[in-house]
Order: C-alpha cells, then structure tokens, then sequence
C-alpha cells in the first residue's frame, strides 16, 4: 500500500543531504526542545476533523513564544495513478491562554501556507512552557471506492526542534467501527513507506490512541506521519452543489455584470430606430463640429478642425500651405482671419477661433502659423470639446446622462468590491479578470447616451447627407453644382468631420470644379486633385499640432526585488 501527497514545496531532504544531519540537529535544538508533544483528533461524520496540538517544551533562550506553519496546498496521487489538486482549509483557531496572530481567513485562498505566531512581542519567556493550539480542517479526506483515508502529519519536518516524546489518539465518530489492522505511523525522512515500530497503538471505544516507544525521539527533518482506513460512510464527503460555481463561480458574476450593462444601454443608450432621409445637404444650423458629434456621440479632434474649411467656406478665414525651407525643413500653413466670428456664433466655435486669432475680436493677431500652436493649443482644443459636448445635450434624453454617471460611479464600486472578492474565493485570475471587463464598462459608458426627438430628427438628416457622401454619382453632383456652385467649400467640412474628406473631394476632380479660393498652395497647377492631396496634409499636421502637449519627465529609483496533509512545522520567535 503506498499514498503519496505532495506539499509542491521544496523537500527539506536535499537540505539533509547537503549540510549533513548533525549539522541540523545541533542548531535546530538550540533554541528551545520539545518535551512532549500530545495531539487529539476529533473525526467529525459531518466531513472535518478537530484538531488540539499540546506542546510542552522548555526555551533555551529569551523567545517571545512559538509560530506554527500549515501547508494547505497538495498534489495528490491517487489509487488509479491521477494526479489531483486538493486545497485544505484551516478554520476555528485558537489558542487558549495566549495572545496570537494568524493570517485572514481569505488569506488561505491567495496563499499555499498559513501560520500562527503565538506569543506577545513585548514579553520574553524561558524556560519550561506550555502551548495548546486548537483548530479545524475541512476537505482532508480521501474518499475512495472501498474505503476512505484520514492522512495526516503528526509532526512534520519542517519543525525546527527536537520531539523527544509524541503522543496522539484519534477519535472516531460516534458509531463507526475500526480495528488496529486499518492505522498505519511513518516515521523518518520523507518518502519513508516502512510501517514504522516507534509507536505502541491500541483502540478502545472507537478511540486509537498511539505513543512513542521510550527512548525514540523525532528530528528536525523527521516526520510522523498516520495513515487511517476508514469505511465507506463514515464521514460524509461535502461536494458543492455546483461544482462550476466552486472553480469559475466569478465568470458567472461577470457575465452577469455585462449582461446587467447591456439592459442598460439598451433602454438608455440605444438610439430609436431612425431611418436615413435621402438629403443633399446637411441640416440647417447644424455646424460640421456638431454633425461630427451627433453622428457617433464622441467629441473628436476631427470634429472641431472641420471649422476650418467651415470658416473659409463663409470668408471668415484664409489658409496658406507653406512650402519647407532647406533639407531639414517642414511644411507648414498659415490661417489669416480675413473677418470676426460672427455674433451668436456657439461657445465651442468662439473658444477655437479666438484661441487662434488672440483677441475677442481677433485685433490682436490676424495670422497664425500652425506651427506656432505646438505644445500649446492643446488647453484650447481640452475646453472647446467638453462645450462642445454641454452643448450638444439638447439633443439628447437628459435621464440618459445621470444614468451614464451612476452607472460609471457604480462600475468602479462593485468592480473594487468584486476585486477583493474574487481574490478572496477564487484567487488571484479571477480578480484579475474583473479589471478588463470593468476597462471595457467604462470605456462603453461613453456610448450610454440616447438622442431625444430632435436628436433623432436631425440624426437621420445627417444619416441620409452622409449617405449621399458615401454613394454620390456624377449627374447628381452636377445638377447641385448648377443650382449651387459652391456647394463643395459649403460641404467639405461635414466631409471632413465625418472622415471622408479625401472620398468626396475625389468625386469632384472631374468635373472642372474650382478649388476654393481661400486655400492656396505651391503645389504647381492648383487644380481639385492638387488641392485634395495639399488641404488633406495641411489639416493632418494641423490635427496633429493643435493636440500635441509638452511631454513630460520623470525620475526614479529601479528595484527588484513530506507524507500526508498537515504539512508545515514551526519555530520559536
């Protein structure tokens, strides 16, 4: 018969090998003996066992008390040659007559160990004492199909004294039935599967009481290790009801959270069905900026730079694309304010016109090298997106913003919260699987906005203008360019806004359109295609320059930092 547990941790046997065994045992009885060790076991048939550990021992030294180490975690080799993991768990602890401190109870699932430390940091002892430590263990039986196994570390190896005398007894449960044919001591060196004669056992009333034969005594290095037969229902196995929720219980909890924001944003965040209106121009008194907004709720970059081909279209600006100088030089543009922003113009549009052209009233800077904006415009553009923003709410369901905010302040909550659960009762990968889910709430919150009735109206005008963008015909663009010459400089800022600048100036290339008159360029012949290819590398350094911020430096320091169930040992302190 041979059962094999293995704590994962590393053997102490090659420690023996390497430094010798009088080595070990000198220095590991220096500080403190243990005369005699007494060990009660309280088999319970509900599936735990109690556990009372009474250590009388003398200190040789000043010593503050003992600490006592439990390993929870176990590889196991069954009867059929599979391997198995098996976390126990330590519960119920006490120490009568001692102050103490032990790990969290949820600490058991982060870690592989646990400790008790007995003994006040204030005081010393010497001298002759006497320790009780009481405990529970759950989930440190072996069930097999004839029999089930109660395997346990009396003393293990890693405890660094001299046991000069052990005694333990093993209570069963009331009404169950064993023999001395059924236990079974090991004692030595791990790995040791001789039955060992160091121990005189008897059974009397359901009670296996063992005791260590004169003169034996146990080593740091050594274990005593019990092996007991059990028969089949003498305890009960507790098997979770639902053995998934036990292992990834959390992937539930999550799905469920998503699930949770999907209601949500499907009752406030998801846009009425709107149908496109076919529309050949954009909607009245909505500026590109805003259509950018509204067509896919996000205040981008791009949505306030398209006022400035919005601006040239309605003569308020002029644009100048400047060739680079020299081998190592760069093109740049220049805006020239060629009229004040008009009275009643909107906050945001005032904010990035002003920031331009300096004053109010633009008297105090007339041009403006894009250049120049570098690493400083940024506050500008930060400012004009968030009133951009305020001032797009009229389009928009005002109960879908407050509950876009509870729901940002109440993901970051119950994520946190679900953090240290997670870690709790299932470890570390499941905590950390909440942080990705709660970057990808949040980063979907921002879509937690539904448009009201006008929204919805103006959202469909800009559905259907964009369509058109996208599917325009030849024909079509002629009779509108007939009605209307400058349709194309009083659309291309939508065009811009919407990402498809460089798609809708293509379509006008060959119908003798005119460039606009208020962008010039040193790109020979200015015809439509030489104009689509300047304006677009004019705006994308511009995009480019308008955002850019100092960047910014920081300093610091680098760094880097055997046998059965019951394994650990203990120390003085």
């Amino acid at each position: 018969m041979k059962l094999s547990i293995q704590s994962g941790l590393i053997s102490k046997k090659l420690l023996l090998s390497i430094f010798g065994i009088f080595f070990i045992l000198k220095s590991s009885a220096q500080d403190f003996i243990v005369n005699k060790c007494d060990v009660d076991i309280y088999i319970k048939e509900e599936g735990y066992f109690d556990v009372i550990e009474t250590y009388d021992l003398t200190f040789n030294l000043q010593r503050h008390g003992i600490y006592r180490n439990f390993v929870t975690n176990y590889d196991l080799l069954t009867e059929k040659g599979t391997k198995e993991k098996r976390k126990i768990k330590i519960s119920n602890i006490e120490v009568p007559n001692y102050k103490f401190i032990t790990n969290p109870s949820h600490f058991q699932n982060l870690s592989d160990n646990l400790q008790i430390r007995i003994g006040d940091e204030d005081v010393t002892v010497i001298g002759p004492q006497q320790y009780q430590i009481k405990y529970r263990v759950h989930n440190a039986f072996l069930f097999e199909e004839n029999q089930i196994r109660f395997y346990w570390n009396i003393k293990t190896a890693d405890w660094n004294s001299v046991f000069e005398k052990i005694n333990f007894a093993i209570h069963l449960p009331s009404g169950v039935e064993s023999s001395l044919d059924d236990i079974f001591v090991y004692t030595g060196y791990t790995g040791e599967t001789s039955d060992s004669g160091n121990f005189d056992i008897t059974y009397n009333n359901g009670v296996f009481a063992a005791e260590s034969v004169p003169k034996y005594k146990s080593y740091s290095g050594q274990n005593v290790t019990v092996l007991l037969n059990l028969p089949l229902n003498a305890v009960k196995e507790i098997k979770p009801l639902w053995p998934f929720w036990s292992d990834y219980g959390w992937t539930i909890i999550l799905a469920t959270l998503l699930l949770a924001f999907y209601l949500i944003w499907n009752k406030y965040g998801k846009d009425d069905k709107t149908i496109a209106t076919t529309s050949y121009f954009p909607p009245s008194g909505i500026d590109p900026a805003m259509a950018g907004f509204l067509i896919d709720d996000t205040e981008d970059t791009q949505d306030l730079i398209s006022l400035i081909p919005y601006w040239g279209a309605r003569g308020l600006i002029a644009m100048v694309q400047i060739p680079k100088k020299g081998w190592f030089g760069q093109d740049d543009t220049k805006l020239t304010k060629l009229r004040p922003l008009p009275d009643g113009a909107p906050n945001y549009e005032a904010k990035i016109f002003n920031g331009l052209f300096g004053g109010k009233y633009g008297t105090e800077n007339n041009e403006v090298l894009i250049s120049s904006l570098k690493n400083s415009f940024y506050t500008n553009m930060l400012k004009a997106k968030i009133q951009l923003k305020k001032s797009a709410q009229i389009y928009y369901v005002a109960q879908a913003r407050k509950v876009q905010t509870i729901t940002i302040v109440g993901t970051l909550i119950l994520s946190t919260i679900l953090f240290f659960i997670f870690l709790a009762t299932w470890g570390l990968i499941a905590a950390l699987a909440v942080i990705p889910v709660t970057i990808f709430l949040l980063f979907m919150s921002v879509y937690l906005v539904k448009k009201n009735a006008l929204g919805n109206e103006v959202l469909s005008e800009l559905k259907g203008f964009k369509n058109f963008i996208k599917i325009a015909e030849e024909n079509k663009l002629k009779m509108l360019l007939h009605d209307s010459p400058n349709y194309f400089e009083t659309t291309m800022g939508y065009a811009l806004a919407f990402g498809m600048f460089d798609k809708w100036a293509s379509k006008f290339e060959a119908l003798n359109v005119q460039p606009p008159s208020w962008y010039t360029s040193s790109a020979g012949s200015f015809t439509m295609h030489n104009f689509s290819n300047s304006f677009s590398k004019s705006i994308s350094s511009a995009k480019s320059t308008m955002v850019s911020s100092p960047s910014s430096s920081s300093s610091g320091g680098g760094g880097s930092s055997g046998g059965g169930f019951g394994g650990g040992g203990g120390g003085s302190w």
